[in-house]
């Protein structure tokens, strides 16, 4: 081994910190060794007693790699000492120590085998790019080491994430770090930057490159579509360069021979995706070319759809790629956007835990018995949103009830692939042998790249008509990718296998492949708006969606749709099948609906045949279900307010006394406002909508008699007590009181003269409350508003009366207002 590399200078603190510590962190940079020498180098340790370790990688192209070179490291055959397991592919022996796997691997074996019998030590390689498969095992593992193996050794290596922050989470792992051996990279910004097609701009960068530095050139595309162009455009160019493309459906020949040396000594330009950004050490490069953008799957937990953006790349990500010019010499890097376009990037990726679909990781906690997922420990948590449409997705699909695996829910997690998938499968097994092949060829179709072209339209028929067309004649049909069907059919023939079927390529039923697809998205289920084809759909799951105007399903009515995107308002279909009229008779459920005609104001309601929010027929029904009635009425009430129902002057009073009672004696008195009352409609009002069937009916509801159904018995009888409707005043007068639903004292108006020889405030609730005196003169217009009557006499009064008596000579205003005997009446009135 190269013992140069930089690991080597950790090697003897992490070999100590292991022999006491169970989770360590190492943080490396790219270049340093970590994946290829340092789990050689762990291998005689003690504490390790012979046993396995297993190692993460994100990416099975990088799982193949890095066992090969350790294998070559190591001069042993791949498979003995060091092996790989990747998705249907497994090259390991009895003889082997370090296999290296990719991380959905690992929790399909832990869920087997919770204990990791065998297992001495977990390695979690680039674990900064943070893939949710990543988060999941390392979240089972902390499980089992906490309750199962507690000497269970998890070690977490990152180039970029930041360690300390890392420690904390694990509470408080020792991190260990190296410098690493990185050469120095020339980086080089664009002056502006660039405008037009990506691969164009690529495309130009690259020439660039060849014209100005020496060495192979490695650069760095958001997906296929865009090396594929740039690739067509480079050939033109530079006819005597050996063009490369990696990316992660490449068969394994076509991966190695992007990362060896040409053979014949030529330069070669390397065009990838981010899956070159780590592990993978590519011979010869010299320089890198990045694009700055990446291809990031958004899932969207309003929709339940997954879409993939091109987005900026972050700014560790750059640094990443930047590496990869300084692995083995100096080396440049043209970054192809400015460097104020670069202070703008965000510091690091976002976990995809954060923005992915979890029904696959729903179903794995389910069936490790996870009840509620935040019981495990994350280094993110997953957010509620999405693992609530997981569940959900679940409960349809007939995986979960609940919070607990049913026996369907177990069958589909031992399908090694999406529950909506794994539905698929196990339904057409169940169902007959022709329906399961035909089963293996659309799933096989749906979970690998489209093998053909953009303007072939959204059939998934013709993909399996071109994939049995070549699997009989070994030719490509409708101008389908042949690579790409190959890699298919590879898929297939394990499903195949799986499910103990035969090959059949027989012409495929349309409808059968539509049938097959509603299995696995109940909730895409699409029937046309309208019969003018159009190609306007509403979904299942109530989103609408649109086929595009030239595509040959345009005129189909029902289609089962397995890929679209988010969108906008309407998402844009990109696979789907032609649905039976009979298959989605099966599939409705009949219900009675009430609605609410809010122009004409009326309730109504329907018996519907539903999937779904597609409504396949409906019918009036006169008998209105109470509980549907109910809840209908309320919603309406909470759309157009309580203003809707009979708040005369008695209710409005009534109201307020009893909130005043809530605001002065506490929550013994229930609360009254406007959204208490709208909050708990179905409980003090729904008993008196019985009669309610449309708009002019909410005023006739007998409103305070619900209003008093609040209070008990002897909250009615305080009510009048300590909140009186009146006050007696010194003339005898029995004065109304205005109580506000603010809580504020009531307004007692009364004119002055009925008041004197009165020297305090009049009292309400039991003598805690004054009430507000407005104070009127003749005119019955306030001449003083006051709580503090005494000091009105005293201080005021002579003001008012010097002022008002020549105004209002004929009712009496004496000099002394303690003395002079209350009245309602003028002074002629009194003599006679």
């Amino acid at each position: 081994m190269n013992e140069s590399l930089p690991i080597y200078d950790a090697l003897p603190a992490l070999k100590a910190t292991l022999r006491t510590a169970t989770t360590v962190v190492l943080q490396a940079p790219p270049g340093a060794g970590k994946s290829t020498v340092l789990p050689l180098e762990l291998l005689s340790e003690h504490w390790l007693a012979g046993r396995r370790i297993v190692m993460l990688e994100p990416r099975r192209l990088a799982a193949r790699s890095v066992a090969a070179r350790m294998a070559h490291v190591h001069g042993d055959a791949l498979g003995r000492t060091v092996g790989y397991r990747v998705r249907f592919e497994n090259n390991v022996s009895a003889q082997t120590r370090i296999e290296v796997v990719t991380e959905g691997i690992l929790t399909r074996r832990l869920q087997g085998d919770p204990g990791l019998d065998g297992v001495g030590l977990v390695i979690f390689d680039e674990f900064h790019e943070r893939s949710l498969h990543a988060d999941l095992a390392l979240a089972l593992c902390r499980e089992a080491q906490s309750a199962l193996r507690d000497d269970l050794r998890i070690l977490i290596m990152s180039a970029t994430l930041d360690g300390d922050a890392l420690s904390i989470t694990l509470d408080r792992a020792p991190v260990i770090r190296t410098s690493g051996r990185q050469f120095p990279v020339d980086v080089r910004f664009a002056l502006r930057d660039p405008e037009g097609p990506l691969p164009m701009i690529v495309a130009d960068g690259v020439s660039r490159a060849l014209a100005e530095q020496s060495g192979d050139v490695l650069a760095f595309l958001p997906g296929v579509a865009e090396i594929q162009r740039a690739q067509a455009a480079l050939e033109e160019r530079h006819p005597d360069v050996v063009l490369r493309v990696l990316y992660g459906d490449l068969s394994l020949d076509a991966q190695q021979a992007a990362i060896m040396p040409d053979a014949q000594a030529r330069r070669k330009v390397v065009l990838a995706t981010s899956i070159a950004e780590t592990s993978l050490t590519i011979e010869g490069i010299r320089v890198v070319v990045d694009s700055g953008y990446a291809r990031v799957p958004r899932f969207d937990a309003g929709s339940g759809l997954t879409r993939l953006e091109t987005a900026r790349i972050t700014i560790d990500s750059a640094d990443q790629r930047a590496g990869r010019a300084g692995r083995l010499a100096p080396g440049t890097c043209y970054r192809l956007w400015s460097a104020t376009t670069h202070g703008r990037l965000n510091a690091l990726r976002k976990p995809e835990i954060a923005d992915a679909d979890l029904t696959p990781l729903r179903l794995e906690l389910a069936q490790w018995g996870v009840r509620t997922v935040t019981d495990l420990k994350w280094v993110t948590a997953p957010p509620v949103g999405s693992v609530r449409q997981a569940e959900q997705l679940l409960e349809t699909l007939g995986a979960m009830r609940g919070a607990t695996l049913t026996p369907r829910g177990r069958d589909m997690a031992e399908w090694p692939t999406h529950p909506r998938l794994a539905h698929l499968l196990i339904e057409a097994r169940d169902h007959n042998a022709a329906s399961a092949c035909l089963a293996a060829d659309v799933a096989a179709l749906l979970d690998e790249r489209d093998p053909l072209p953009r303007h072939a339209g959204a059939d998934l028929t013709l993909r399996v008509e071109a994939l049995r067309h070549w699997r009989q004649t070994g030719r490509s049909l409708y101008a389908a990718d042949v690579r790409g069907l190959a890699r298919i059919e590879q898929t297939a023939a394990q499903w195949r296998q799986r499910l103990n079927v035969r090959l059949d390529n027989a012409h495929p039923d349309a409808h059968q492949i539509g049938w097959l697809v509603s299995l696995a998205y109940p909730d895409r289920i699409a029937q046309a708006r309208s019969a003018r084809g159009d190609g306007r759909y509403k979904l299942s799951g109530g989103r609408g969606v649109r086929l595009s105007e030239t595509d040959p399903l345009l005129q189909t009515p029902l289609l089962a749709v397995a890929h679209l995107d988010a969108g906008g308002d309407e998402g844009r279909v990109h696979l789907a099948a032609p649905l039976h009229e009979d298959e989605l008779e099966t599939l409705a459920v009949e219900s009675d609906v009430v609605g609410w005609d809010a122009r004409q104001g009326v309730l109504v309601a329907q018996r519907e045949r539903r999937v779904g929010e597609l409504v396949l027929s409906s019918k009036p029904i006169s008998a209105l279900p109470a509980a549907e009635k109910l809840a209908t009425l309320c919603q309406v009430l909470r759309a157009e307010g309580l203003s809707v129902l009979a708040w005369n002057e008695t209710t409005q009073q009534w109201r307020a006394r009893a909130q005043s009672m809530h605001l002065w004696r506490g929550d013994d008195w229930p609360e009254l406002s406007d959204p208490a009352l709208l909050a708990t409609l179905e409980t003090w009002l729904g008993p008196w909508l019985d009669k309610v069937n449309r708009r002019d009916d909410f005023a006739r509801a007998p409103l305070l008699d619900a209003l008093r159904s609040q209070l008990t018995h002897r909250q009615l009888t305080q009510l009048d007590a300590l909140a009186p409707t009146h006050v007696t005043v010194p003339s005898g007068s029995q004065i109304k009181l205005d109580y506000a639903p603010d809580g504020a004292p009531p307004v007692l108006a009364v004119k002055l003269q009925e008041m004197f020889g009165l020297a305090d405030t009049p009292l309400i609730n039991d003598g805690r409350t004054k009430v507000t005196l407005h104070l009127l003169s003749p005119a019955q217009r306030p001449i003083q508003v006051t709580q503090d009557l005494r000091s009105f006499w005293t201080n005021t009064y002579p003001t008012v009366r010097k002022e008002l008596r020549g105004r209002y000579n004929k009712h009496p205003w004496p000099e002394d207002p303690w003395s002079a005997p209350p009245t309602r009446k003028t002074v002629r009135a009194s003599k006679a």
